[in-house]
């Protein structure tokens, strides 16, 4: 079996929590709330604007023998940049304040993932990091081509609203195939362990995430 299929076997009960929540239920359906739609993007702007640093960082720390790998994360940064714009835009967009969450801080499970990333890649093995890739970019895949087009109806708004999300229903697409591709050229069985447990540990984190958006006809708890 190849690393990425070893991959996806390897965090599959991970995975599973994650789409099992009711709140992504919901997403999937298009049936979340407008509050729940603007916290989701809040969230996702306090880790994407993190992308391209800790691309960035990665790439720095990678050992020459990972040459080939350097360069994709290269790639990846110009692809990325700049799409925690595209995020406040759509908070903007759907009636939300830009200024607010731009100057704000995330809940507790977002806070934890990015510090973790960050020292995963300083203290431990850089190639790490690409557990968040399979991680973040599958899971927005999922949701970009299933949910944006039901939440944009259910909710009325307009496509701007949707920038980010729908953006990257093609995008992570092909940036999985990449993903893949580079995965399955990673023959070194500590940097597989690495990106395996960082999926883990991401998983984790990012189902905290979903878990603490408010649901429709239910009371919000502010994320902690």
């Amino acid at each position: 079996m190849n690393f990425f299929d070893t991959l996806q076997d390897a965090t599959q009960q991970e995975r599973q929590a994650l789409f099992s929540l009711p709140i992504i239920r919901d997403a999937l359906e298009g049936k979340v709330s407008l509050e729940s739609y603007r916290e989701f993007l809040a969230q996702a702007y306090y880790h994407v604007r993190h992308t391209v640093p800790l691309m960035m960082a990665c790439g720095a720390r990678l050992p020459s023998r990972l040459e080939w790998l350097r360069k994709a994360v290269s790639d990846y940064i110009e692809d990325e940049y700049g799409h925690e714009q595209w995020v406040l835009d759509d908070i903007e967009a759907c009636g939300g304040d830009r200024d607010a969450v731009r100057d704000g801080r995330p809940g507790l499970p977002i806070e934890l993932m990015v510090s973790y990333l960050y020292d995963l890649i300083a203290r431990d093995n850089p190639v790490g990091l690409f557990g968040m890739v399979n991680v973040l970019e599958g899971t927005s895949i999922a949701l970009a081509t299933h949910a944006a087009g039901s939440i944009r109806d259910h909710l009325q708004l307009p496509e701007t609203a949707f920038s980010y999300l729908s953006s990257h229903g093609a995008l992570d697409i092909g940036h999985m195939e990449t993903y893949r591709r580079l995965m399955n050229s990673l023959d070194d069985p500590e940097d597989q362990a690495a990106v395996i447990r960082a999926s883990k540990v991401v998983y984790a984190l990012y189902t905290d995430m979903f878990r603490n958006l408010p649901r429709s006809g239910e009371a919000h708890h502010a994320p902690v």
